[in-house]
């Protein structure tokens, strides 16, 4: 009996050093990204207001284009695969060069200015996943603590940038593997995420939340018109996916000069805008979202979003898919919600979470995003538009590096895993 009380209180001892260890880096990476990311935030503030204020600078897109690819060139960086070598250094151990946080930041700020249709969360994974990178090699962490820290440093970044804490810090450990998640990184990873979240709120970074208009009440005609709608927003879903991957497999299979490319990309995303004869598609599009939760969007707002995100991203802008994802879902749901008697404004919420999970494949961190940026209103209409899309959308993703470790539609036993 006293030598398991020993051993008890000796592994007791363990994990609380393991504990200290782990809330002294969490602090680090916090305050470190925390405060980059708070920079870089207040830097997408400032080019967004100008741009904002002087919309003819899409006419400027291809010397932003030429900016961005020049710098890469410069800093010799021409195998950029964004988000997807985040993930892919965490699976294989492999290094993230510390030269991504500043060109991430540049190329995203240049893509914001000159109007490209482009979100910020991108930049926020690679920047959080570098410094992280950064700072393991600075402490001379291990292999295992150094992919806990690239963790640590993505929902540290995610975090500051878009005031979810909670979802920031299991999107960390959800988005690597489909079905499994690294729970070894909970602990670094939540308070990575607090701390950078409560840095940049009190840098003047105000989170973001949506208020929705009316909440129908709950029964078996509104359940039925949410599943109606998660199965449109997975179709929309794989349509989306299937875009971006194809327009960047497109642009470098027939443009090789990455000049050429993001030339050719400016010229076709100048050219729809104008016809469109809108800012709306400019980058990330937050106030087309908050019009879609308050009820109102156009018809096909949905559809040219996902064009002209593509169309940069593919051909050599740099920013992000999920945002866009947002601003996706959000208008799609809304048109829907109109169409069979639902609720818009529920609707286009509804619709911005199930997009974001059907891109992601994060059910768990869908449904915390929602209570973070909508509340806890109306939970039933989110976790089965939720659980409805994460099915219907098979394994289409925004990122070719998630693997797919289990399946979504048979319950697998651990030597199938």
């Amino acid at each position: 009996m006293m030598k398991h009380i020993l051993d008890s209180a000796t592994e007791i001892g363990k994990n609380l050093i393991r504990l200290i260890k782990w809330m002294l880096l969490s602090v680090l990476v916090g305050v470190s990204v925390g405060g980059v990311s708070t920079l870089f935030a207040h830097a997408m503030i400032w080019v967004t207001a100008i741009r904002s204020s002087h919309t003819w600078l899409i006419l400027l897109l291809p010397v932003g284009g030429i900016m961005i690819v020049g710098v890469y060139q410069l800093l010799k960086y021409r195998n950029d695969r964004g988000t997807n070598m985040i993930l892919s250094a965490i699976h294989s151990g492999g290094a993230v060069p510390y030269r991504v946080a500043p060109l991430i930041i540049f190329a995203t700020v240049v893509s914001h200015l000159f109007g490209a249709s482009v979100g910020r969360e991108g930049a926020a994974l690679q920047l959080g996943g570098s410094l992280g990178n950064l700072l393991s090699r600075i402490g001379r962490l291990d292999e295992k603590d150094k992919k806990v820290m690239i963790m640590c440093g993505m929902s540290a970044a995610f975090a500051a940038l878009f005031g979810t804490p909670m979802a920031a810090a299991i999107f960390a450990l959800e988005v690597i593997h489909v079905g499994v998640m690294y729970y070894a990184a909970l602990v670094p990873c939540i308070f990575s995420a607090l701390i950078a979240s409560m840095f940049s709120a009190g840098m003047g970074i105000h989170p973001e939340a949506f208020t929705i208009k009316a909440i129908p009440e709950t029964g078996i005609i509104s359940i039925g018109q949410t599943v109606i709608l998660a199965v449109i927003c997975a179709a929309v879903s794989v349509m989306f996916c299937m875009m971006l991957h194809g327009a960047g497999l497109f642009f470098r299979k027939y443009l090789k000069n990455p000049y050429i490319r993001i030339l050719a990309g400016s010229a076709a995303i100048i050219l729809i805008t104008i016809l469109l004869g809108t800012d709306d598609y400019m980058g990330a599009g937050i106030g087309v979202i908050e019009r879609a939760i308050d009820g109102e969007a156009a018809p096909f707002a949905f559809f040219f979003k996902m064009i002209l995100t593509a169309l940069a991203i593919g051909c050599g802008f740099k920013g992000g898919e999920i945002v866009p994802s947002f601003f996706v879902g959000a208008t799609l749901g809304c048109v829907v919600g109109h169409l069979i008697g639902f609720e818009p404004s529920t609707a286009a919420a509804i619709g911005m979470v199930g997009m974001f999970c059907c891109v992601t494949n994060c059910p768990i961190s869908s449904i915390l995003i929602a209570f973070e940026l909508f509340g806890y209103e109306a939970v039933p209409f989110f976790i089965v538009c939720i659980a409805v899309g994460y099915l219907m959308s098979g394994y289409y993703g925004l990122y070719n590096d998630q693997l797919i470790t289990s399946s979504k539609y048979k319950i697998q036993s651990q030597k199938e895993i």
